[in-house]
């Protein structure tokens, strides 16, 4: 027996940092709601009035969950907190978008060593932000303590949000149709995958976060922290336009050609040509690392961040629509016949369970 009594925060919980982190983040949380939010922060549970989906024909929900992997790490080497947050809200809501549903609340999980209330706020303003750019409502979250598990400045984030779709509206395979187009939606950055081999990379290089990089024009520390794009209300203002808007694929792990051969129906071909020059980041990546290119494609997003299938009549449009949200969209494919497969490509067809279509990309990305 021990000859001090042991308390929850002599054990390494501090519940009283817990409670002044949750004041310190009230502000950012009120910005992120929605009409139909009910009560506030700090019950057992998050609430939505889900009356409005009265009105609806057939509402199907759409639920994602996810986290950041390892760009955590960045972030906390480089003790930048408030930027993390969108990437997560990123990585969630965009998958819900994939089906053509709009994402209306959100719930996150912060676990950490130790609870210091303005780190744990900072998080929280990302989430927040993020959520304010993407129409969700942050109705709720955890944070968790775990002294002896993790480290006192090590922390790691996740969160699911759900969304709804009209039956007759969801997007997916069953809409592709030979003749369609492929447009690509450009990225901002590394986003929120691959961090592993880049970190790796890097450290082999002896490169610190700190270091200025001419190519990047900053330090290597703020090019891997930039928040990863929110493509929610752009993409869904696509979708409402009728275009003829008929797949969508979230650039995610496993590159453009896996997560685009996931919306593609069984027996059709889309081949993607390398029309464009990847942001000097990945180039530095492969460069560094003398990382084959292969791996590159099927690690990092490359400079797209999210693929839209859609009927040729559409294009410009949806372009347009893009534009005026600051996204930069381009033609970089069309959707064909298996047999229009080239012999000197690999062919990528299945990926993540997913028995669907087949993805060849060609030619070569044009120099910086």
């Amino acid at each position: 027996m021990t000859d001090q009594p042991i308390t929850y925060a002599s054990a390494g919980v501090d519940v009283h940092a817990g409670d002044r982190a949750v004041e310190l983040m009230k502000e950012s949380v009120r910005r992120a709601t929605r009409p139909e939010v009910l009560g506030g922060l700090g019950g057992f549970a998050g609430m939505f009035d889900a009356s409005a989906l009265k009105g609806m024909r057939h509402p199907v929900l759409a639920s994602s969950t996810d986290g950041v992997g390892t760009k955590v790490a960045i972030a906390q080497a480089m003790d930048v907190h408030d930027t993390i947050g969108q990437d997560l809200v990123g990585m969630v809501v965009d998958d819900i978008v994939v089906s053509g549903a709009e994402p209306l609340f959100m719930t996150d999980y912060i676990a950490c060593g130790k609870v210091v209330p303005e780190r744990i706020a900072a998080i929280v303003s990302g989430i927040a932000r993020g959520c304010e750019l993407a129409g969700v409502a942050l109705v709720g979250g955890e944070t968790a303590e775990h002294p002896g598990l993790l480290d006192p400045d090590e922390y790691d984030v996740a969160g699911a949000a759900t969304g709804v779709v009209e039956r007759d509206e969801v997007l997916g395979p069953h809409r592709v149709r030979e003749g369609d187009v492929v447009l690509a939606l450009a990225s901002s950055g590394l986003h929120s995958n691959g961090y592993s081999l880049v970190r790796r990379v890097f450290a082999a290089a002896g490169w610190e976060w700190d270091r200025h990089v001419e190519e990047l024009g900053r330090t290597l520390g703020e090019e891997c922290l930039e928040p990863t794009r929110i493509y929610t209300r752009p993409l869904l203002e696509v979708v409402r336009a009728d275009l003829g808007l008929h797949a969508l694929s979230h650039v995610t792990g496993g590159g453009l050609a896996a997560n685009l051969a996931r919306v593609l129906p069984v027996g059709v071909l889309a081949t993607v040509e390398r029309s464009w020059t990847p942001p000097a980041v990945f180039g530095l990546v492969q460069e560094l690392g003398r990382v084959p290119l292969g791996d590159l494609e099927q690690t990092l997003n490359m400079g797209v961040g999210f693929v839209a299938v859609l009927a040729p009549e559409g294009v410009d449009r949806a372009v347009q629509l893009l534009a005026g949200h600051g996204i930069e969209a381009w033609v970089v494919g069309s959707v064909t016949g298996p047999d229009a497969a080239r012999p000197d490509a690999p062919v990528v067809q299945g990926a993540k369970g997913v028995d669907g279509g087949a993805v060849q990309m060609v030619g070569s990305y044009p120099a910086s």
